[in-house]
């Protein structure tokens, strides 16, 4: 006769006679497969899934994820809390009979579940998402953590949530944050609800995400026991009144997940208090941060980088400018907008294509290797990631954002941008004659004989031209010939080859107009004590002259520290008129580091200021 009694209840609530034997079923055995539950029901599966899938929707039975799935239906009391939100109009029916409806239904002496599998319902219709959020809120011990944009903040609290929260016996002790997009146009009806909020034993505190990211999904999450996030069926309408979807699962490692996405955007986010005063005043509050995750940083780079209304400034490596050079379509929109852009970086010999793509769209210049990757945007933004190892270097990845320096405090970024504009003032734009081009010039045959010769014996320092063709030599086949060399002495200088084992390097500077010194191509020579003339540091100084066959860089200086070599140089460079200076060991230092030549001289060099005719 009890289970009469609920067979009728649930049938006054809405639930058709099956609906109701369905649910009073899943409630006594379940969990149970569909196929066990049509058995004892003598119904097939295919009326059965119907049945489950609407009860389902209105949040009383719940799935779990294994193949087949099972079934059970939710508590009964919390059911009952869940149809009295949402039949308004049968509330004070169901509360007068709630007392003897829940006598009745203990006496039916409901098996509980040995297990508890992680369970998941799809609920459908603003009244049953809402009604189970306030009974989430209202099984609250610790902490309440949700994501909603304003609108629907205001729509809980016609739903009475927020109510729930203030009225909540453990208020004083329970954590409430929410995240919310706050805007000029909602801050008006954000104070509205704050204003709401006990004065005093409640403790609720609210952030707002930085640099207009989206927050998705909106959701609710309890205790680290429970969520609920929202579907959104159709994009564009997040706050539609129709074809509100919501998931509701128990699932830990779901729960997890979604409670480490909200502390995520928790600690980049903006206190809320501060943001209305920053919307209010039109005056931007200083934040100071370390982005820690990498992801997050790179969303918000990027998102400042096109948000960019006025001025760009960027130092970065040399890697890092060849990833400028990938986004080279970013520039162009810019540069239509009116944005300037400046790019600092090392130019190389593996990036000098890319920057000269770049000069197209933006200026860019030279600076050395060491600064710390920075970027500016309009003067009210700084980024900063520190640059790894070349070799380690993945440009236009997300990995060299990790732990990434960010503020908008005015005054820091104001002497950044100064320091940086300091930087510009004397650094370089890249020379469109690459170092190739200088080394490797084509002669031509018409021009002046001795022209001729002194630019072959400069350019690349060929002085024997091998007839037959070289054959391809291996790095180790290499330093073996270097290591197993044996010294050869030179008798004739006219007859004999002479060999040089070491490394060689080559640079072009352009000196500062207000340094009074030309244009200089240097060669730096490092042999070691195999070579014909034993160990020898060496040094050519080439400057640049207008010749018959346009501007060239000829001989300036010559340093050797070996005596020994002296008449070879003497020989190899006769007939042209430059110095050729003799300095002790300790005055001419070279060193070999890696794949780089250092040179260091201490004695002055006097340049020939002879030219060609």
């Amino acid at each position: 006769m009890s289970q009469e009694k609920v067979l009728k209840t649930l049938v006054s609530l809405g639930l058709t006679p099956l609906d109701a034997k369905v649910y009073i079923l899943l409630a006594k055995k379940g969990p149970i497969k569909a196929r066990d539950a049509a058995k004892a029901l003598k119904i097939s599966k295919q009326r059965l899934y119907p049945i489950i899938k609407n009860l389902q929707s209105k949040g009383i039975v719940n799935s779990t994820l294994e193949h087949p799935a099972r079934f059970s239906a939710v508590p009964f009391e919390k059911m009952l809390d869940s149809f009295q939100k949402a039949k308004i109009e049968q509330a004070r029916r169901i509360q007068q009979n709630k007392e003897e409806l829940l006598s009745d239904w203990q006496s039916i002496a409901i098996a509980e579940s040995e297990s508890a599998p992680a369970k998941f319902t799809v609920i459908e219709g603003k009244n049953y998402i809402y009604s189970k959020i306030q009974q989430m809120i209202q099984d609250t011990r610790e902490k309440l953590s949700f994501v909603a944009t304003v609108p629907s903040l205001a729509r809980a609290d016609q739903f009475g949530l927020f109510d729930a929260a203030f009225n909540h016996p453990l208020r004083s002790k329970i954590k409430f944050r929410f995240l919310t997009e706050l805007s000029g146009q909602n801050v008006n009806a954000l104070k509205v609800l704050l204003e709401r909020k006990p004065k005093d034993s409640f403790n609720i505190e609210g952030r707002t995400p930085d640099l207009g990211l989206k927050l998705c999904p909106r959701m609710v999450i309890r205790d680290e026991e429970e969520t609920v996030f929202f579907i959104d069926p159709r994009k564009g309408e997040v706050d539609s009144e129709q074809d509100d979807v919501c998931l509701w699962t128990n699932c830990k490692s779901l729960v997890y997940a979604f409670l480490a996405m909200f502390e995520d955007l928790w600690r980049n986010a903006t206190d809320i208090k501060q943001k209305i005063v920053e919307i209010e005043t039109g005056q931007p509050t200083p934040k100071t941060h370390i982005i820690s995750d990498a992801e997050t940083a790179y969303k918000k780079y990027h998102e400042a980088m096109r948000s960019a209304k006025e001025e760009i400034i960027i130092i970065t490596s040399a890697k890092g400018l060849i990833a400028c050079w990938k986004r080279i379509h970013l520039a162009k929109q810019w540069v239509e907008r009116g944005v300037s852009i400046k790019i600092m970086a090392p130019i190389t010999s593996g990036n000098i294509e890319a920057a000269q793509q770049l000069l197209k769209f933006c200026e860019v210049r030279h600076v050395p290797t060491g600064y710390l990757g920075t970027m500016i945007i309009d003067g009210k933004r700084l980024f900063q990631i520190k640059n790894p190892p070349p070799h380690q270097e993945k440009p236009g990845t997300m990995a060299n954002f990790e732990n990434t320096f960010y503020t908008n405090d005015h005054e820091y970024v104001e002497k950044t941008k100064n320091m940086l504009n300091n930087i510009w003032k004397t650094a370089h734009a890249p020379s469109a004659i690459t170092l190739e081009a200088i080394t490797k010039m084509n002669v031509s045959p018409v021009a002046d004989r001795d022209v001729i010769g002194a630019l072959k014996k400069i350019n690349g320092l060929s002085f024997v031209k091998e007839e037959k063709p070289l054959r391809q030599l291996t790095e180790k086949t290499i330093l073996n010939k270097i290591i197993n060399a044996q010294k050869i002495p030179v008798k004739n200088l006219l007859k004999a080859k002479v060999r040089h084992y070491g490394s060689a390097g080559q640079a072009v500077i352009h000196p500062p107009d207000y340094f009074n010194l030309p244009h200089m191509l240097i060669h730096i020579l490092h042999m070691n004590k195999k070579s014909s003339f034993g160990a020898e540091d060496a040094m050519i100084i080439c400057t640049r002259h207008e010749t018959p066959i346009g501007y060239s860089y000829l001989p300036g200086a010559f340093t050797t520290d070996n005596p020994e070599a002296i008449d070879f140089w003497k020989t190899a460079f006769a007939g042209i008129p430059f110095g050729q200076n003799l300095v002790k060991k300790d005055e001419l230092l070279v060193q070999m580091q890696h794949n780089t030549l250092f040179a260091g001289w201490a004695v002055s060099i006097p340049l020939s200021p002879t030219s060609p005719t």
